[in-house]
């Protein structure tokens, strides 16, 4: 069986000088169902990929399920990630030409935020002659909370013209217990990953994150959890894959091509209604932004998911990935960011 988001053995800030030893390395899963086959779930709520049979008493995994047509065929095509502290690498398998699998610290771009940035090697030798030979640009984010309680992954490659193969992860390593009453806040950072359906390239992000969930409400007759959840995306950035904030050229050009005014990239919130967070600690829902169009009438500028687990004793923070597309940036046929975050409390 395989395991988890393995080898998560320290936190960034410790991994030079620290081991190759593992407080989570015997979390393994032990449904039947192997969770690295991204396998979708059967459920109402239609769940990512990964732990078969959840439960607010134990460690959740989940993973971005598997593309169904021409431009997501290459979603949740990576799998066994790993992290090793002993030479802060990172190792992604299931990717085409990303050399044997494992990633350095990036050089360029070494982190985002309090998350950290590895990336492929750009050649790899022939087996034989030892000629080197060209890779595809993959990229890949890690970040773990300071609890270590909650972690995730996005690895994304830039080398195709529709998007390219990769996938996320996301998971809480211990038990959640849920308030039944009053609110909570939490606050942190997303960062993430750019590619493009209709060009090759990839481009990194950053955005402070809030989310607030009301325990109290909405009431589900079922007795199930109704809680509301809301969720603000703001001071959202983008860097090309050098690291130069491009923010302004970006906004530019969609400015240009669908002779609108942003001044800023647009704020993305959470739909608030009930049944998106579970009695498991799970959180699904949809996100989207907005922007004024030439006849000053409010439309949706991206639209999208965001996947996350409550984790703590008291419910202290939340691990997630937003998925963000849009149609308006003339640089590709659609643009998808797909970004992590860790809020807390």
């Amino acid at each position: 069986m395989k395991k988890h988001i393995v080898a998560f053995a320290a936190a960034l800030s410790v991994s030079a000088c620290g081991g190759s030893s593992n407080p989570f390395s015997d979390d393994t899963e032990t449904d039947p169902t192997d969770p690295d086959t991204g396998t979708p779930i059967e459920s109402d709520r239609e769940l990512p990929p990964g732990t078969a049979s959840p439960s607010p008493n134990r460690s959740l995994f989940r993973s971005e399920p598997e593309g169904t047509d021409a431009a997501s065929q290459g979603n949740g095509a990576a799998t066994a990630v790993a992290y090793n502290s002993g030479d802060d690498t990172f190792s992604v398998d299931g990717l085409g030409f990303d050399g044997d699998n494992v990633y350095a610290r990036g050089t360029n771009v070494g982190s985002l935020g309090p998350y950290a940035v590895y990336e492929a090697p750009r050649q790899f030798p022939d087996s034989s002659s030892g000629t080197p030979i060209n890779q595809f640009t993959h990229r890949a984010i890690y970040g773990i909370s300071t609890s270590r309680n909650t972690q995730f992954a996005i690895v994304r490659t830039g080398a195709y013209v529709p998007y390219g193969f990769g996938g996320f992860v996301y998971q809480r390593e211990n038990a959640v217990t849920l308030p039944t009453t009053g609110q909570a806040l939490y606050r942190g950072v997303m960062s993430g990953l750019r590619d493009f359906d209709g060009a090759g390239g990839l481009e990194y992000t950053t955005a402070n994150i809030d989310i607030a969930i009301d325990f109290d409400d909405f009431n589900d007759s079922t007795g199930q959890r109704g809680d509301a959840v809301r969720g603000v995306i703001s001071n959202r950035t983008i860097f090309d894959i050098d690291g130069n904030d491009i923010t302004d050229n970006v906004i530019s050009r969609i400015e240009a091509d669908n002779n609108i005014t942003l001044n800023q990239y647009p704020v993305a919130t959470f739909t608030v209604g009930p049944g998106v967070l579970d009695d498991n600690g799970e959180i699904l829902g949809s996100v989207q932004s907005y922007y004024t169009d030439s006849n000053g009438r409010t439309a949706v500028f991206e639209e999208g998911n965001y996947y996350a687990i409550v984790a703590g004793d008291n419910a202290e923070e939340i691990v997630g990935v937003v998925v963000l597309e849009t149609t308006l940036d003339p640089v590709a046929n659609s643009v998808r960011e797909t970004g992590g975050f860790i809020v807390y409390r």
